[in-house]
């Protein structure tokens, strides 16, 4: 499993991405909705040390901070991953390098790819394996309403091994 470093939504915003999977479950749409709770994925690897926690601890100052989920998307090339769109703002772009940074030695072998400065696409998944005739009803409820203002309340490293995760 993979380990990573996640960002919490505010209860509010946590409350209305919960409605959407409600209403994806509702519409009888093909796919699983993804564990736990809505989230965006910082940084993910292999394995992340548990003694990152102390070096993020002090950016949980900069929270919380407001955002805004935008448009619909489909991630992958078969068995899309549906999500959301966090829009990305200047203070959670320099909110994303600080953790990495701060990470980079306790993550291991390496962070995946995706998860770096500069080719992070940050978002929140609402449905995984969502294929074929469903993707269509998929995205149109998916994308209601189309555009929600919220807000980043907690930081969180999560262990896939373990499916624990550690609150900082």
């Amino acid at each position: 499993m993979v380990h990573s470093i996640e960002l919490l939504f505010d209860a509010g915003t946590e409350a209305a991405l919960r409605q959407i999977w409600d209403d994806l479950a509702g519409a009888d749409i093909a796919g699983r909705p993804p564990p736990g709770r809505p989230h965006v994925t910082l940084v993910v690897a292999e394995r992340i040390a548990a003694d990152v926690d102390a070096a993020l601890r002090p950016l949980t100052g900069l929270l919380p901070l407001r955002c805004t989920v935008g448009a619909s998307l489909l991630l992958g090339r078969s068995n899309a991953i549906l999500a959301r769109l966090i829009v990305p703002t200047v203070a959670m772009l320099d909110l994303h390098a600080q953790v990495y940074h701060r990470c980079v030695e306790h993550l291991l072998p390496a962070p995946a790819p995706h998860s770096l400065p500069g080719q992070w696409t940050p978002h929140v998944t609402l449905a995984r394996r969502v294929e074929g005739p469903a993707l269509s009803a998929a995205l149109r409820v998916a994308g209601r309403p189309p555009q929600l203002q919220g807000g980043f309340a907690g930081l969180r490293r999560w262990d896939g091994d373990a499916k624990v995760d550690y609150l900082l």
